[in-house]
């Protein structure tokens, strides 16, 4: 287990504001093509940088985001694994995932406690991602996620076709 997870405790109350946040992937950073758009575009947008293992980065997000509810996470590639571990310690505080390939292909080795949530989720993947395994990620995603929408999209890893064509105020909204 990833560290007990003690945000559950929380209500909504604590923060009447409701939160987004931006997970990149695990070679990325906060400078990264996604990072700067939701920057640019989001301004009230949480945009952290992670570095390390799990662990650590677990570890900092639950610190980024102790106080807080009404969470709408975007995670890319191994953010989107940390937002869906997130999420599986605190359904009650997020209220919405948006994944882009994430890496749930591996989240049954992680150290966390696994569980499906009926949390909406919404998954874009690339039917030519090379990194990570598209049909291991529908399975995974088909057995955790009980309010899925996935879409498989013509586009690569790093969604740089898709990602530009979202309608990212209309997904980031509550």
């Amino acid at each position: 287990m990833i560290g007990e997870p003690e945000m559950e405790q929380n209500s909504k109350s604590q923060n009447s504001e409701p939160v987004r946040i931006f997970l990149h992937g695990l070679e990325s950073s906060n400078n990264g093509v996604k990072a700067v758009f939701f920057r640019k575009h989001f301004s009230d947008m949480i945009v952290p940088s992670f570095t390390g293992d799990l662990l650590t980065r677990m570890e900092k997000l639950r610190e980024i985001l102790v106080g807080k509810s009404d969470i709408t996470m975007v995670g890319s590639s191994f953010g989107g694994l940390m937002a869906s571990i997130f999420a599986m310690e605190n359904p009650s505080l997020v209220n919405k995932l948006i994944l882009l390939a994430p890496a749930i292909h591996i989240i049954k080795n992680a150290p966390a406690t696994i569980r499906s949530i009926s949390t909406p989720v919404q998954i874009y993947h690339g039917d030519k991602d090379e990194v990570i395994p598209l049909p291991e990620v529908e399975g995974i995603a088909r057995e955790l996620f009980q309010n899925l929408s996935f879409y498989i999209v013509q586009d690569d890893h790093s969604l740089h076709e898709t990602f530009k064509t979202m309608d990212w105020k209309a997904l980031l909204s509550s």
